[in-house]
């Protein structure tokens, strides 16, 4: 598909690595993603899966090198890592969208041409809510506009304290898939807003949740967490974003500006690339 785009596509020398969990020990991913990152002739930069041990690797980006010559980099899940400590450093071009192991199971057409026009032509990206999604009960309120930051809920409140860039006046996105129950989503939500990170925000953009968006506990519901913690914050939400862990995932450049405008159910956010 890549190549179809008229890109000649390179592997990561220890793509197919695997040491446990990992796909590859740190060193080798870690060297494999800075390769990328300091080569002149490679522009653009695409996730294969889910980048579980981000977090370990994150730190440790030649972010000299990706300041000097930003570049694409797509994924989505524990790539939200990567995206927001190279966003903290001040790196263009991430963009949370679908894995290259392609799968017609999980993309289609239109999610591959999301894709393309998202890292090959400088045009702003509308991505629309779907009011029979999930989390779009949730959308309220008006207009808002900020930088876009976010992604994988839970990564992005376990980056906090060293690898997620100031929230103030931004438009945070979330979505998340599975885990241990409401409370996992309940933890991440509380951590945000207890270290008072969310005291500035502009507004909220929601995707797709998962598995969590069937489970109930004690009668409480994936809306009733999100609501507890979102709504007091007082600025508009949007949902229904299909964005994250679902099929046909949009592909939404991060770290430009971006607006929610919730009566016309739009989310709009400058190109990634120029």
């Amino acid at each position: 598909m890549l190549s179809s785009w008229g890109l000649q596509v390179e592997l990561g020398r220890h793509v197919f690595d695997s040491v446990g969990y990992l796909a590859g020990s740190d060193q080798v991913r870690l060297a494999d993603l800075n390769e990328a990152l300091r080569d002149p002739g490679v522009r653009g930069v695409f996730a294969t899966t889910g980048g579980k041990g981000a977090y370990r690797i994150a730190p440790h980006l030649d972010f000299e090198a990706a300041r000097a010559d930003p570049k694409p980099f797509v994924g989505f899940s524990d790539i939200t890592y990567l995206h927001l400590a190279l966003h903290r450093a001040d790196v263009a071009g991430c963009i949370s969208g679908p894995f290259v192991n392609w799968s017609d199971e999980y993309y289609d057409a239109d999610c591959a041409e999301g894709l393309r026009r998202s890292v090959m032509e400088p045009d702003p990206v509308v991505i629309s809510s779907r009011v029979t999604d999930y989390t779009a009960q949730l959308s309220a309120g008006g207009t808002a506009t900020g930088v876009l930051v976010g992604g994988h809920l839970d990564s992005v409140s376990r980056a906090v304290g060293w690898a997620l860039p100031t929230l103030d006046n931004a438009i945070l996105l979330l979505e998340e898939y599975h885990g241990t129950g409401l409370g996992q989503v309940d933890r991440c939500l509380a951590q945000l807003v207890h270290a008072g990170l969310l005291k500035n925000l502009r507004g909220i953009a929601l995707g797709t949740f998962g598995e969590f968006e069937t489970t109930s506990a004690s009668g409480t519901t994936l809306a009733d967490v999100l609501n507890d913690w979102l709504a007091p914050l007082g600025v508009p939400i949007l949902g229904g974003l299909p964005i994250g862990h679902g099929f046909n995932p949009a592909s939404v450049p991060l770290g430009t500006t971006a607006t929610i405008d919730v009566p016309a159910g739009t989310l709009t956010v400058s190109p990634g690339v120029h």
